[in-house]
């Protein structure tokens, strides 16, 4: 399967997409990708969204299944973003955080049963459902051990999707997200998006702070490549079905490491010096900051042709240059 951007589109004209957290960083990738290619792109967002040629907006909460039962009708694919994404408010709210992250699965799940929809399902799941690595690389195969309230429902929609698939009720798989940076909105966590931080605070000649010796390992995706594996598995419905894969570049890197290739690449873009600190710990960290991950994509990579294009040295320059034009900094 060609995993070109253009060939991936093209694959949704004449289709209805669904993309729920619509206003949301990766939603908002998919669809600027798919306005205008795909014949009608349904946006779900609890509140109103600005105007845009080649999609239709629905205002409702996903946590209600009245809204599935709106926009699933004609629906071809699902792509599932609509969360709450923070370690910290999963702990401290557990209720809330099972209402957003597992409850509107629940529905989606049940209207495709009970009303016959079968569009292919897209959820966006998170690595960290491993919880803390035995080993790295992680592929499919490592053993599931969630650490935080966040993963445990993350896990539990994943495994709602898995079981219904099984059963013939309904079609999807699950995309475990590692930390994806590049152009594109906030995110609206303040524990998420951290890399994208880390350059806004560059650009404003702050210095850039980790935890520690900032030896924890990330494996970073750039925006554009996240957004092609998104499009890739929703063609790829018969091979990914019931099925959960683990996404990432491959690449790991030490946040120290990040964090001063982040100053650099300031540096050569702006002439600003970027001090790069050690800081403690905070109290209450979440032992999931600690863990050392790296991505063994190979399972998706085979089952769709998909691949990362974009290296970190790339990714991290183009956010540079997205933040110096939208924000005007010098």
């Amino acid at each position: 399967m060609d995993s070109g951007p253009m060939d991936l589109r093209n694959r949704y004209r004449g289709k209805t997409v669904v993309i729920t957290g619509a206003s949301g960083y990766i939603a908002s990738a998919l669809v600027e990708r798919l306005a205008g290619v795909a014949a009608k792109v349904i946006r779900v967002s609890r509140g109103a969204l600005p105007p845009l040629p080649g999609c239709t907006d629905l205002a409702g909460d996903v946590a209600e299944s009245e809204t599935w039962r709106r926009v699933l009708p004609g629906a071809d694919s699902v792509f599932h973003l609509a969360a709450q994404t923070s370690f910290y408010k999963s702990a401290e709210d557990p209720d809330a955080d099972f209402r957003a992250n597992v409850i509107p699965m629940r529905h989606l799940l049940e209207t495709c049963r009970k009303e016959g929809f079968k569009p292919f399902i897209i959820f966006s799941g998170s690595t960290t459902e491993a919880g803390l690595p035995l080993t790295t690389p992680i592929d499919e195969s490592h053993p599931d051990a969630p650490i935080t309230v966040y993963d445990l429902h993350k896990l539990l929609s994943e495994k709602l999707l898995e079981g219904y698939a099984r059963q013939g009720y309904a079609r999807g798989t699950t995309l475990r997200l590692s930390n994806v940076y590049g152009p594109g909105p906030k995110s609206s966590s303040s524990d998420r998006g951290i890399l994208n931080a880390m350059i806004a605070r560059a650009l404003r000649g702050d210095r850039l702070t980790v935890y520690g010796s900032g030896e924890p390992v990330r494996d970073y995706l750039y925006i554009d490549d996240m957004a092609a594996a998104f499009l890739a598995a929703g063609c790829g419905a018969e091979a990914l079905n019931g099925r959960h894969f683990v996404m990432g570049s491959g690449r790991g890197m030490s946040l120290r490491e990040t964090f001063r290739l982040v100053a650099a690449r300031v540096q050569a873009r702006t002439g600003r010096t970027v001090e790069v600190a050690s800081v403690p710990e905070p109290a209450g960290l979440s032992p999931i900051e600690s863990r050392r991950f790296v991505a063994d994509a190979s399972a998706f990579r085979k089952a769709t042709g998909w691949a990362p294009a974009v290296s970190l040295e790339a990714g991290i320059d183009l956010a540079i240059d997205f933040a110096v034009a939208a924000q005007g900094v010098a």
